[in-house]
């Protein structure tokens, strides 16, 4: 195939990249749907958009031209850029990597994605050092693609993307929340209190908080910001009255939801700085070794335990479970003497 009228990519391009078309449909339909490119629809779209995808042999700049079967589509696709966020050598706990994916083990503490205030040492930072040249490139651009978050102080399984097709991929399955998929997120975590039922759901939206723009909180469905929100639960062991270890499930995954819920609940997170900071003189009416415990415990204790998704590449149902990291194990052992 010689796609460009001059016989050769555009001076500075990455040479060019063909199909021909097997049925007929929108250009960038037609490229999306292409498994040889790995191209996102996003992506596709603002490749054509920048002059990079000629159909025989002319330039095409129109998403929405119609193609024809037989018709010979080349792309330009340029090397990925150099990734804005610095490559630091952060250890990582990986539980699964292939060209497509890695699954890690995020302790607490680690920031996943530079912000303000967090521009370096976050795993976002740390993945582009351990993965390297394997990263291919999303949004023109050598980077993982963060397909959904823990926050800082929560621990457990995540997964990020290395191709910009398994990023497109992973992300429908979540938006999906598993509802025609087998997507699917489990959560441990100690709360303050014992529910009264030993399980049940909690359907309540999530907005802003009108005290604090930086937090999350249960609103009226009719809020300008509402955002549906469901989490399942389940009490797996209650430490007398003080506490209760759960399993969180999500239908839904908002900001800090499990957080807002189970304190909306009655029942917020040990340690939760954010969202149970009114409990927290419950530990001193603890019996030791619990007081001491929670008193030292200084983050919100929730770890995600279990993350079950489909291989974006093989279609393969995959299982990655973890167990909760030492300081989550102590403090649950010390509130167990209590039991």
């Amino acid at each position: 195939m010689t796609p460009f009228p001059s016989g050769k990519a555009p001076d500075g391009e990455a040479e060019p990249r063909g199909i021909v078309a097997a049925k007929a449909g929108r250009l960038d339909a037609v490229l999306a749907a292409a498994p040889e490119l790995g191209l996102s629809r996003s992506r596709v779209k603002a490749l054509i958009l920048e002059g990079r995808v000629f159909v025989n042999a002319s330039l095409c700049a129109e998403p929405k031209r119609r193609v024809a079967p037989g018709d010979r589509i080349a792309v330009a696709i340029p090397e990925p850029a150099d990734p804005r966020p610095a490559a630091e050598a952060i250890p990582l706990a990986v539980l699964y990597e292939d060209s497509d994916l890695i699954v890690i083990d995020k302790p607490a503490g680690l920031v996943v994605h530079p912000a303000p205030g967090n521009r370096a040492g976050t795993l976002v930072n740390a993945l582009i050092a351990h993965c390297g040249d394997s990263l291919t490139g999303i949004g023109g651009v050598r980077r993982p693609g963060i397909v959904h978050r823990l926050d800082k102080d929560t621990s457990g399984v995540m997964v990020a993307a290395k191709t910009e097709r398994a990023q497109a991929d992973l992300a429908g399955q979540f938006a999906d929340h598993g509802r025609s998929g087998p997507l699917e997120r489990r959560y441990r975590a100690l709360v303050w209190g014992v529910p009264a039922r030993k399980s049940g759901v909690i359907d309540a939206p999530l907005g802003r908080s009108a005290r604090n723009r930086l937090k999350r909180a249960v609103v009226r469905a009719t809020a300008p910001d509402a955002r549906p929100a469901v989490t399942h639960y389940r009490v797996l062991a209650s430490y007398g009255a003080a506490a209760s270890l759960i399993e969180c499930v999500l239908e839904t995954g908002r900001t800090h939801q499990i957080r807002v819920h189970l304190a909306h609940a009655g029942h917020p997170l040990v340690g939760d700085p954010d969202y149970g900071g009114g409990f927290a003189t419950k530990a001193n009416r603890l019996d030791e070794p619990a007081r001491s415990a929670a008193r030292s415990f200084a983050r919100q204790a929730l770890h995600a335990a279990f993350l079950r998704f489909r291989h974006p590449a093989s279609g393969r149902t995959m299982d990655f479970a973890s167990e909760p990291p030492e300081d989550f194990r102590q403090l649950i052992q010390a509130f167990a003497t209590m039991a």
